[in-house]
């Protein structure tokens, strides 16, 4: 039996996206996985300051898109900043049927997920973007979340067991602590990730995060790269600031987890797998 076609809306919540980017993803789709039908809407090129829009575009075409039945999922073209502005508002509008819908992002998109998890609402997926068409060896990330939509596991984060699993950017979790976004993650692994912060930033953020992390089943660190230089050494690594803070709050370190802000990025479904 012929599997259904998937139909999938692109929308940018954040920052804006390429045309060519966008053709690039549409043209390895269209060869590669037929099934996969994408939507790129036409606020993922417009540009409003820093964003994709003004905060008022972005929610309207977030909503649409959670509101359209057509639609069994919705793609997150690119992180950056700026879905914490559109998050609380664009949810209270959102009707029944966006509880249907897979949602995939990370980084940014990470306020969203989160979000979504806390209300239940539909599935959220932390997932390589359409702007890691432009990453080296990008092509293979967005096949990964192509592969994913058409109902593949191959691209899951290996450390994924029968616990429930949540991933996000280090400073987007650390963000949204004490915030009406934040789900309830007791009972769960949770994976961080982070990019272009000084350690001394890294240990920062692990001394917040750790203090609302109470109750979880353990943290997996994921890649810390693109590391600045400080005008002195911070004297310790991202895995020895994480085993720190996990120690302090008596938190279970896992050890690492495949997930950054690279084509490498693997795939790693909220909740239970």
């Amino acid at each position: 039996m012929t599997s259904p076609i998937v139909r999938v809306a692109v929308c940018a919540p954040s920052t804006p996206i390429t045309r060519d980017d966008a053709d690039r993803v549409l043209g390895l789709a269209a060869a590669e996985f037929p099934r996969v039908a994408l939507e790129i809407h036409p606020q993922c090129f417009e540009s409003h300051g820093h964003f994709a829009g003004d905060d008022g575009r972005r929610a309207d075409v977030l909503v649409d898109c959670a509101n359209d039945p057509s639609f069994d999922a919705v793609w997150f073209a690119r992180g950056g900043y700026g879905a914490c502005r559109v998050a609380e508002d664009a949810l209270a509008r959102f009707a029944h049927v966006a509880e249907s819908k897979t949602w995939l992002g990370y980084s940014d998109a990470g306020y969203l997920l989160g979000a979504f998890y806390r209300q239940k609402i539909g599935k959220p997926v932390h997932a390589p973007m359409v702007a890691d068409i432009r990453r080296e060896g990008g092509e293979a990330a967005i096949r990964r979340t192509l592969a994913y939509l058409s109902g593949e596991g191959a691209g899951l984060e290996p450390a994924l067991d029968h616990r429930p699993a949540v991933a996000f950017n280090l400073m987007t979790l650390a963000m949204l602590c004490g915030t009406r976004l934040m789900p309830g993650l007791a009972g769960h692994v949770v994976l961080v990730e982070e990019v272009s912060e000084y350690l001394y930033a890294v240990d920062r953020l692990f001394f917040h995060l750790t203090a609302h992390l109470g109750g979880i089943a353990g943290l997996r660190l994921g890649r810390v790269s693109e590391v600045p230089e400080n005008d002195r050494p911070f004297g310790q690594g991202a895995e020895a600031i994480a085993r720190h803070w996990c120690d302090r709050h008596a938190i279970r370190y896992l050890g690492r987890a495949d997930i950054g802000h690279d084509a490498a990025n693997k795939i790693v479904p909220f909740g239970a797998n």
